[in-house]
């Protein structure tokens, strides 16, 4: 499968998820989200983050003033939802591995949330790629470098499009500068899920 186009290595599919695909998907995020509630992590840091995230699958990623790290519960105690199968069905079709991700990320944005360029590091293997679904209104995302600095580049992410960042991108810096509020009729109430697939162990 050929990407619609390539920026500093991370590959854009642009309108991977039709309508109806997107609908069926949101459905199964939301019984992610009623098994295991979305909430509002701390950073290191001591602040909240400004969006608000769950995960499916073995593992859930987690924050607090202790660091960031995956863990094998929701915090409350129940065990994370499996991954459902029309997620896993695009990480099959973009990446064409035999190895599945043991973790789905739920990020929610809703108005003003936004999140600051960052690597992701804290699986054991970057030799696999993080696979990004965009649902819903359309995200700012930021493109840096493998290094903190320099010069960046954005593209706006609209529902449907999914994300691969591996090989040299797979530690390149990313965020989200915000959300175009309204731009998608997909959730009732407005605002962003991003879902993205990792391979933890």
């Amino acid at each position: 499968m050929t990407p619609t186009l390539t920026i500093r290595g991370f590959q854009v599919f642009r309108g991977f998820l039709d309508a109806a695909a997107q609908a069926a998907m949101l459905k199964d995020v939301r019984a992610i989200a009623a098994a295991a509630p979305l909430f509002s992590p701390m950073t290191p840091y001591g602040r909240p983050m400004s969006v608000r995230m769950t995960s499916a699958g073995r593992y859930g990623w987690f924050s607090d003033r202790s660091g960031y790290r995956y863990e094998r519960l929701h915090p409350s105690g129940v065990a994370w939802p499996p991954i459902p199968a029309s997620v896993l069905a695009v990480w099959d079709a973009v990446t064409g591995l035999d190895r599945r991700p043991e973790c789905c990320l739920l990020n929610f944005y809703g108005e003003g949330a936004r999140m600051g360029l960052h690597q992701d590091r804290d699986e054991a293997d970057f030799t696999f790629p993080i696979v990004s679904i965009s649902l819903g209104d359309d995200a700012l995302f930021r493109i840096g470098n493998r290094t903190r600095g320099g010069r960046t580049e954005s593209i706006w992410l609209a529902s449907g499009d999914v994300v691969v960042f591996g090989g040299d991108a797979r530690l390149t810096y990313h965020g989200v500068d915000r959300i175009r509020q309204g731009s998608s009729g997909l959730l009732n109430d407005g605002g962003r899920i991003n879902l993205t697939l990792r391979v933890v162990d």
